[in-house]
């Protein structure tokens, strides 16, 4: 494959740049890694806040796990929301922020990509055994489920990867686009079931019928890919059960043809990208 070809004689450099990436995100702050938790852990608590006791959204108890905790079942979805997001803007401006490096140094540029995930992934790795220890102590059986979410993690790692591969390179050519990709990550949350449960749009989409066809408002809504991967996390650590085979392998498809499809975009504009920045 071209990527390990890319990589197999580059993989102290990527170690190295990830140790960067992983020190310099709280250099010399007085919590250090700690703020990894801090952040998500204040939104759970600003979204539960406002769609649990203001708006009382009511998600079904955990099926078969009976847990009936609001701020848990939007951890398992939330969590995995901001590794996305975060990888994305991070790899979306790193070729840019390593302009200088690009101009005086060949080396595979895709290792700064790599970096910035297996960046963001030790923060999620770190954000998640703290959620599966929550899970125990109000008595899910999380722990069973933890090496199959291991897994999707490391297939929504290759999505997110894909798309920030695509971004980087629209980025150099067009800098609004962290601008538009702002603006669409806003859309993009409240278009995911985090906050809120599925059947809340299976309901409004039975109200108004087929749009055009056979197809459905749900029907659309499902194509979300990251709606997947929210419903098959919330399956394994907070219902403790198998996710649908069609959403496994649909979250695996969206995972290979993202990171494929961004790897190929990627390479194709390898060659000009020092003189485009």
């Amino acid at each position: 494959m071209g990527i390990v070809k890319d990589l197999q004689g580059s993989s102290e450099l990527v170690l190295n740049l990830t140790r960067r990436e992983i020190k310099g995100k709280y250099k010399r702050t007085a919590l250090g890694q700690l703020w990894s938790l801090a952040n998500p852990l204040a939104a759970m608590a600003i979204y539960t806040v406002v769609f649990a006791f203001i708006i009382r959204v009511q998600p079904d108890p955990g099926d078969p796990s009976g847990l009936n905790i609001f701020a848990l079942w939007l951890l398992c979805a939330l969590l995995p929301w901001t590794f996305f997001t975060n990888v994305v803007n991070g790899g979306m401006g790193t070729l840019v922020g390593n302009e200088n490096l690009i101009k005086k140094v060949y080396f595979p540029r895709i290792a700064l990509l790599v970096a910035n995930s297996f960046s963001w992934m030790f923060s999620w790795s770190i954000e998640m055994v703290v959620l599966v220890l929550a899970l125990l102590i109000v008595g899910s059986n999380a722990l069973v489920w933890l090496p199959l979410a291991v897994v999707f993690m490391a297939l929504m790692s290759l999505f997110a990867t894909g798309v920030s591969l695509m971004l980087s390179v629209a980025n150099v050519h067009f800098r609004d686009t962290q601008h538009f990709v702002g603006i669409l990550f806003q859309v993009w949350f409240y278009l995911t079931p985090i906050v809120y449960p599925v059947s809340l749009v299976a309901d409004q989409s039975e109200r108004l019928g087929p749009l055009f066809g056979s197809v459905t408002l749900l029907d659309l809504y499902l194509l979300n890919p990251i709606g997947q991967f929210a419903e098959v996390f919330r399956n394994l650590l907070y219902d403790n059960r198998w996710p649908d085979l069609s959403t496994a392998l649909a979250c695996a498809a969206w995972s290979l043809g993202a990171f494929f499809l961004g790897y190929a975009l990627f390479k194709r504009s390898e060659k000009g990208l020092a003189e485009a920045l």
